[in-house]
């Protein structure tokens, strides 16, 4: 798969979460960081995105959500054919996004049922194995977190939608 294809299922996934997010009752509100690093990036020569401040906007969360609590959510979409391959990525990456953000990651995928399913920090246990954290395997389908409260038959829509647009 080509990396256009990549970022492409990636916006795909991202539009289907704030959508079915939406479509459940939550007030939702687009953060990310592509428009403003690309931005800074062209205003300021010596801006570079492998800079702390750069890997700061760089791990800004796709939306804040305000659902069934009525407390701000940050939450952070993936798309992944295969979901074990994103605990890899986030054994690396994940510091800004769970520590700093504490946000949620919403995972989107066709592999198997649950086909929408989150992440709270902690992301991995206190464990390590070889000297590397342990995955939590905590992924819950979206419809069990308490924060989001997206209903099931709303979800039900929206896995027929990715069905349609992921299928190969």
């Amino acid at each position: 798969m080509t990396n256009s294809e990549n970022i492409i299922k990636g916006k795909l996934a991202e539009s289907l979460v704030e959508r079915l997010l939406k479509a459940s009752g939550c007030r939702v509100y687009r953060l990310g960081s592509e428009a403003m690093l690309e931005n800074i990036v062209q205003l300021e020569d010596e801006f570079s995105k492998d800079s702390n401040l750069g890997k700061k906007i760089a791990s800004i969360p796709d939306f804040v959500v305000m659902g069934n609590r009525e407390k701000p959510v940050f939450v952070e979409v993936k798309f992944r054919t295969d979901p074990e391959s994103l605990e890899e990525e986030l054994l690396l990456e994940k510091d800004s996004l769970e520590n700093f953000w504490e946000a949620k990651i919403v995972l989107a995928t066709v592999k198997e049922k649950p086909y929408f399913r989150v992440l709270t920090p902690p992301y991995f246990s206190k464990e390590k194995r070889d000297g590397w954290p342990i995955p939590v395997s905590n992924w819950k389908p979206l419809k069990d977190d308490p924060d989001i409260g997206a209903g099931q038959e709303v979800i039900s829509k929206f896995e027929e939608l990715a069905k349609k647009y992921y299928a190969k």
